[in-house]
């Protein structure tokens, strides 16, 4: 009896076992390679539930999706002799699961071969160009060579390379450190010069001014020099005139502006002789008061 049990559940697990190994599923994204002893035999393109003889067929399932490749970025030597930092990424799908499948097995072994391909056509296409043409307007044309190139390459391998594009593309750390100590110091020597002319710029100015100060206070002097001669020789005329016309009073008020002169600068006592000129016309006083006292 227990013999019996135990053929039972071998028999249903073989079986099961059996029915499990020939039913597949292929996703709505996905292809299917049926390869039987080692020979593929049939591709599945049809989603759904699938059947395949047990132990002989195997299946290699394909994603049909579009797929992205973005290797590290690398130097590369430009047509002129200059280095940039550049990444491209890729895109790419499944169209023939046959053709890929003999050709590239894998998609790890078709991820390695489409970066070489597109790293080698890169470097092959930017060393026929200088930096200046790379960052004009003609860079998408540049990059679509690199497109086609590999496209044409991968296309009988059952892989459609939709599209590659240039993600970055910049210059090394070190040269772009060169470049900013090279404008940093440019700017530095325009510094220098911008004020090496400011400062001459302003000698100039002050020179001039100061010539221009000198012509003024020249003229301005020479100017008051001539007033003042004629202010002297107008004073002279007036002195003379008013002592022609009274020679007394004109005595008198010099002497009046004799005392001034001499008082003001004398102390509190001043000695004089009774008998001294300078007191004459303080003792007399006009010469009209002299005259009414003598009329009397």
């Amino acid at each position: 009896m227990k013999k019996a049990l135990i053929f039972i559940l071998a028999f249903v697990a073989i079986t099961t076992f059996v029915l499990l190994s020939s039913f597949y599923t292929v996703n709505q994204w996905e292809s299917a390679l049926v390869i039987r002893l080692g020979a593929p035999v049939a591709v599945i393109g049809e989603p759904g539930l699938k059947t395949k003889a047990p132990f002989i067929d195997t299946v290699a399932i394909f994603d049909t999706r579009l797929q992205l490749l973005e290797p590290p970025s690398e130097q590369v030597i430009l047509g002129d002799q200059k280095r940039i930092v550049a990444q491209v990424y890729t895109r790419f799908r499944i169209t023939d699961p046959l053709r890929f499948y003999q050709s590239l097995q894998s998609m790890e072994s078709a991820r390695a071969q489409l970066a070489l391909s597109v790293d080698t056509a890169m470097r092959r296409e930017f060393g026929q160009i200088d930096l200046p043409a790379l960052l004009s307007a003609n860079r998408p044309a540049i990059v679509s060579k690199v497109h086609e190139d590999v496209k044409a390459k991968f296309a009988p391998l059952g892989l459609d390379v939709v599209e590659v594009r240039l993600h970055r593309a910049d210059l090394p750390l070190e040269t772009s450190q060169a470049i900013y100590d090279r404008m940093k110091s440019e700017r530095y020597r325009q510094a220098r010069l911008l004020r090496a002319e400011g400062k001459q710029w302003a000698q100039e100015i002050a020179s001039k001014a100061d010539r221009e100060r000198t012509v003024i206070l020249s003229e301005a002097q020479r100017q008051a020099q001539i007033t003042r001669g004629e202010g002297d020789g107008e004073g002279n005329i007036v002195l003379s005139n008013a002592q022609k016309g009274d020679p007394k009073f004109y005595a008198f008020y010099r002497s009046l502006q004799s005392y001034g002169k001499s008082l003001a600068g004398s102390g509190p006592v001043l000695l004089l002789a009774p008998d001294a000129a300078f007191l004459k016309a303080l003792k007399s006083g006009p010469p009209e008061a002299t005259a009414a006292r003598g009329a009397e």
